[in-house]
């Protein structure tokens, strides 16, 4: 697991990395990672899920970071970016060499719907972002996801993931 702080800590180690090879890079957070660091609303990730660019060498600047902190070579992981559509995104951190976006709270809560992974933290995410966003109905989660995802309903699980969320 990457504590809060430490997540902090490795994207300013990512921005001094990008600062030595003069490179100017972007990441977008997703997941635990924001939740923890936007939300504070968990201490701990097991990854920090990400969309960057340039993906190369932001790739090669995080395995040179795992390997001093003594972390798995894809502690920094894009696997979410299948999942990612357009959307908007505000900066969280700005350093000389590396910005770092975050969504909006509704898309968050749209990607939360589409994992609809019951069982896990994803649970305790969604009922958290429902509140910032004022949402009290499943109908109301259903339009917003759809928004984003206009075919997720189709899944009978995401259906009894967002059903469970009101019960």
């Amino acid at each position: 697991m990457i504590e809060k702080e430490h997540i902090a800590q490795l994207l300013r180690e990512l921005n001094d990395e990008l600062c030595l090879m003069d490179v100017k890079g972007e990441v977008c957070l997703y997941g635990g990672a924001v939740m923890c660091l936007a939300f504070e609303a968990r201490a701990a990730t097991k990854d920090v899920d990400a969309v960057f660019k340039p993906a190369d060498l932001i790739q090669d600047a995080a395995r040179k970071i795992a390997d001093r902190n003594g972390l798995r070579e894809n502690w920094l992981s894009d696997g979410v970016a299948r999942y990612v559509v357009e959307h908007r995104q505000r900066v969280l951190f700005e350093f000389p060499c590396l910005t770092v976006f975050i969504p909006d709270t509704d898309y968050l809560l749209a990607m939360k719907v589409l994992a609809a992974r019951a069982g896990t933290t994803d649970r305790d995410d969604a009922l958290l972002l429902l509140t910032k966003l004022g949402i009290a109905s499943p109908e109301e989660v259903f339009a917003l996801a759809e928004k984003y995802y206009p075919k997720v309903l189709l899944k009978p699980e995401v259906q009894f993931f967002v059903e469970g969320l009101f019960e």
